[in-house]
């Protein structure tokens, strides 16, 4: 006889469908509660990200931490599913991922919004990457790599964006699971996307070569390059779990 799937574990995506018991008024304010909580705990993030690089520029200063921020929640969402799996006891945290993912959601839009104002300044040029460059009296595409971050980090943002709007019991009894399950592994494209954008700016734009004097080195590369591999590779033990023999994946 086939075991049922170990419902709460098995979620890939930034969110996890609540009991369906969780309809009535303590279940609401359950879940407020853990918006305000993420709420306040995104805000302290931005601060440290702020108060920790008081040489920047203050829009680049405001942007980063903002971004970095909204990482850490990305990360921190997309670890609870496989640590639940491989350690039983954090498993009741797992409600807290619908929060931490929509409200990843909310910061990444806020990053981008910053950037689009206080750097494009709403210009598609300027967003990827053409300025205009006195000697040569036209615009010249200064950086190459980027226009294609920006563009990385955009298609992040819109999946998020979706997978946010989908962050609903309505929206997962509307969808089907089948559907809603197959929608939210899009967190994972979301996760290398941020990967790829972030470690761009992080290790490649601001170096030597940037045709501006560069500020110092961020002291996020190496935070968030380890915390990005290892959301992988704990995803990678969640899986050697799931298919050993044994481990009641399949029966």
């Amino acid at each position: 006889m086939a075991r049922s799937p170990q419902r709460h574990t098995d979620e890939p995506g930034l969110d996890i469908a609540d009991s369906p018991r969780g309809t009535g008024p303590g279940r609401k304010r359950e879940r407020l509660i853990r918006h305000l909580t993420v709420a306040v705990l995104s805000i302290t993030l931005t601060w440290i990200f702020w108060s920790t690089r008081p040489n920047w520029v203050p829009e680049m200063r405001l942007w980063k931490a903002v971004g970095d921020a909204s990482f850490v929640l990305l990360v921190a969402s997309l670890t609870l599913g496989p640590l639940a799996r491989l350690v039983p006891a954090v498993r009741p945290w797992m409600r807290w991922r619908r929060q931490l993912g929509i409200w990843f959601a909310l910061t990444s839009s806020v990053h981008g919004v910053l950037v689009l104002n206080g750097w494009a300044e709403w210009s598609l040029r300027r967003f990827l990457g053409y300025e205009f460059v006195p000697q040569l009296g036209r615009e010249a595409r200064m950086e190459p790599g980027f226009g294609l971050a920006n563009l990385i980090g955009i298609v992040a943002l819109i999946l998020a964006l979706i997978l946010a709007a989908t962050s609903s019991d309505r929206a997962l009894r509307r969808l089907g699971r089948p559907a809603w399950t197959w929608l939210h592994r899009l967190s994972q494209t979301i996760l290398i996307l941020a990967l790829l954008h972030g470690g761009y700016f992080l290790f490649i734009h601001f170096t030597a070569s940037f045709h501006k004097v560069p500020p110092g080195a961020d002291w996020f590369r190496i935070p968030f390059l380890a915390t990005g591999l290892g959301v992988v590779a704990l995803q990678g033990m969640a899986f050697a779990r799931t298919v050993r023999p044994g481990s009641g994946a399949a029966n």
